[in-house]
């Protein structure tokens, strides 16, 4: 589903990437971690396409994008793959369910199979009666779940998550990290996940252990 070969990145004189190989099976749920710098979030945003590697190729999907022009790899990002970011990046002026469609618009979805859509993602994670709720009248771990099903509109092949919980309490924690794995039993997704939180990374399918720009181990 994902495959890098030697991807190498740097900013100014500083190496952050170094030659990094690896491969990501479809429907995996794979952690991302390291000490803080080691270059986890860089390699999760050239994954995702919104970073160009300084060298080295990026295959998602069987497509190649590090060659893509801009115009061009910005539909592939909406169609292919979704984010979730450690704070939700909810627009205040809509409510639950229009967060949720607005990828499928910029897509060129019509409205009423967007709808109909994002309805079924919000029920499927038990937020049907918050539809209608604007992000300042949702819990933490709520605006977290819409963040999540609005990657999901789309249906894209891989969602990359970047320290998803790392706003979030306990329970909250406990609930989105099985929500991952829900998911991806339902919709056969596969789960990139960057996070500092243990107790994710030792449920995950299989860790990447970053260090110094390089995979530490067997990947």
């Amino acid at each position: 589903m994902i495959h890098l070969t030697n991807i190498t990145k740097s900013f100014g004189n500083l190496q952050v990437l170094r030659g990094i190989d690896l491969e990501i099976g479809k429907g995996e749920v794979v952690s991302i971690v390291g000490p803080s710098g080691a270059g986890k979030t860089t390699l999760l945003q050239i994954m995702g396409t919104l970073d160009r590697p300084d060298s080295g190729s990026v295959v998602i999907d069987g497509t190649q994008v590090d060659c893509m022009k801009e115009r061009e790899l910005s539909a592939f990002r909406n169609r292919h793959i979704g984010f979730v970011f450690q704070f939700h990046q909810l627009l205040p002026e809509f409510t639950a369910l229009e967060n949720v469609m607005i990828p499928a618009f910029i897509a060129g979805r019509g409205q009423h199979e967007t709808k109909a859509a994002a309805t079924e993602i919000l029920e499927f994670m038990g937020l049907a009666a918050r539809a209608s709720h604007k992000p300042n009248e949702l819990s933490g771990g709520e605006k977290q779940r819409v963040a999540v099903a609005r990657a999901l509109i789309n249906r894209p092949a891989v969602v990359l998550a970047d320290e998803p919980s790392g706003s979030l309490d306990t329970r909250n924690k406990e609930e989105l990290h099985q929500l991952f794995f829900d998911l991806r039993n339902r919709f056969g997704q596969t789960f990139v996940i960057v996070t500092h939180d243990e107790g994710l990374a030792q449920i995950t399918d299989r860790t990447i252990h970053i260090v110094d720009g390089e995979i530490s181990g067997m990947p």
